[in-house]
């Protein structure tokens, strides 16, 4: 048997990546550790892991965005490694310096990958000299309106101004005419300041109507640098992605090896450690593809890869971190089937608005060909604090129109009730002709389903809704008998409080 590359592994996060990456350390022999705030004390990664802390209240900035609490508990712990998931302190340089500094590994890549890819300017500058193609526009930050009106002039409209350190589409305004210049480029800079403490912009073409294609990429200590092939994450709301799927429908063989090298290059021009995804604009007419961003960190979207390639990238990611090489080179990765990825998320789904609250009934769909990671489950209450997506449906097939399907088939055998879910939407989404034929882009939602009318609700025929529906009305007619005799979840409930550590 292998020794395991660690022994105890602090995971830093919240939610579904909690769980997956515990599952992933139970595989391997790893003794995880868990973190919750306030309003986790209930949460499932808190019951799964070997052991859970308590970090601080419920607002993310006084818990999980709390590097130094979290490095506090590590070292109580006892762990020799810390994985922080997605999001919260991901790509937070200054908190794998703490890592460092109290002799834990950190379980990505290293600060310097962090820095050059996480200011746009400085990383568009090395896309460049590394031969990425990049959007045209300006070489460096814009300090005045005059200045960007020149350079809006000499690539034309539309353009789009960004916020160098920006992300989540804050700092971001595209300009049609000039007449709307001066006013988006000072709200761009305003937002610049207020959300990342930095007004520098800057100005690309904007590209009308493009797709959203990115490439997952991993690297060693060793020198060795590879992709993984392509995810499609075209159907998005306000720069958010809802579903997506690989390997896109609208990427030729040809361009495929195109895109693949160019990330690999991208990769290789900065040292990358660990997994990684390179972002590019897709001009779905011309084919052409041009570089957007970096994220020095796994995706939310990291299952359809997993499916369609075979690895586990998260125990990837941990043998790397342990400095052990790739356990794959180029030539083994191959991209079979295809994959879709939902992403269910507590929220109106016509509004769009979160709707946190307790889940009454919870039932996960089941079968072949799919996967769920979720932390949802009877009683739990979504909290209001944080991002309010609640699980991931995955499923698989040999061609796109048998994961579709297989798709379609989950999402109604998937009971979530106490709650409002955007369920429906993905099931109209994937109904969609323009979605079937996979010629969607990234304004997709916006042109189509802006608005939901009400009306798509009143005709859903679905059994499993309706069956949903009654289960949501006995459990309000016998939910206070129940809280009052139900001895044995509260037992456990109990047992397991007590084996906390706070």
């Amino acid at each position: 048997m292998i020794p395991a590359p660690f022994k105890k592994i602090l995971i830093a996060n919240r939610g579904e990546i909690a769980i997956r990456i515990t599952r992933a350390c139970r595989e391997l022999g790893i003794q995880s550790v868990a973190v919750f705030s306030d309003a986790d004390r209930d949460s499932l990664h808190v019951f799964l892991a070997d052991e859970a802390y308590h970090i601080g209240p419920s607002p993310s900035k006084e818990s999980y965005l709390n590097y130094k609490k979290i490095i506090e508990v590590a070292v109580k712990a006892g762990v020799d490694a810390i994985h922080p998931g997605y999001g919260f302190l991901s790509e937070n340089s200054l908190f794998v310096e703490a890592c460092q500094n109290n002799g834990i590994t950190f379980i990505g890549p290293t600060i310097l990958n962090m820095q050059l890819m996480g200011d746009k300017l400085s990383a568009k500058a090395l896309m460049k000299k590394a031969n990425v193609p990049t959007v045209p526009g300006s070489d460096g930050g814009i300090n005045s309106v005059e200045e960007a009106k020149e350079i809006a002039n000499k690539i034309g409209y539309p353009i789009i101004i960004k916020a160098s350190a920006g992300g989540g589409g804050k700092g971001m305004r595209i300009v049609r005419v000039d007449e709307e210049l001066e006013s988006a480029f000072r709200a761009c800079r305003s937002e610049g300041q207020n959300y990342f403490a930095d007004p520098t912009v800057y100005i690309e073409k904007f590209i009308n109507d493009p797709k959203h294609i990115e490439i997952q990429v991993f690297g060693d200590t060793h020198g060795n640098v590879v992709h993984l092939f392509e995810r499609e994450c075209s159907v998005q709301r306000r720069h958010q992605k809802i579903i997506e799927e690989s390997p896109s429908p609208s990427v030729t063989p040809e361009v495929r090896e195109k895109l693949g090298a160019a990330a690999v290059r991208a990769a290789q021009s900065i040292n990358y450690i660990g997994a990684g995804t390179i972002e590019f604009i897709f001009d779905n007419k011309t084919k052409e593809f041009y570089f957007m961003e970096m994220n020095t960190r796994l995706q939310v979207e990291h299952p359809i890869t997993e499916l369609v390639t075979g690895y586990d990238l998260v125990k990837e990611q941990i043998w790397v971190a342990k400095g052990k090489p790739l356990s794959f080179k180029q030539a083994d990765i191959k991209q079979k089937g295809h994959a879709i990825e939902a992403r269910i998320c507590a929220e109106d789904p016509v509004t769009y608005k979160p709707h946190p609250g307790k889940i009454r009934a919870c039932r996960h769909p089941q079968g072949p060909f799919l996967r769920v990671d979720s932390y949802a489950y009877p009683g739990y209450e979504v909290p209001i604090y944080y991002d309010p997506m609640i699980a991931k449906v995955i499923t698989y097939g040999e061609t796109r129109e048998e994961a579709i399907d297989r798709m379609q088939r989950a999402l109604s055998e998937f009971i979530l009730t106490g709650i409002k879910t955007n369920i429906v939407l993905h099931k109209t989404i994937l109904d969609h002709p323009t979605f079937l034929d996979g010629s969607y882009t990234t304004q997709f939602i916006e042109k189509n389903f802006q608005v939901l009318e009400p009306e798509i609700f009143k005709s859903v025929e679905d059994p499993v809704f309706l069956i949903a529906a009654a289960i949501t009305a006995y459990q309000d007619r016998k939910s206070k008998d129940v809280r009052r005799y139900n001895v044995a979840s509260n037992w456990r409930r109990t047992g397991r409080k007590i084996q906390l550590r706070t």
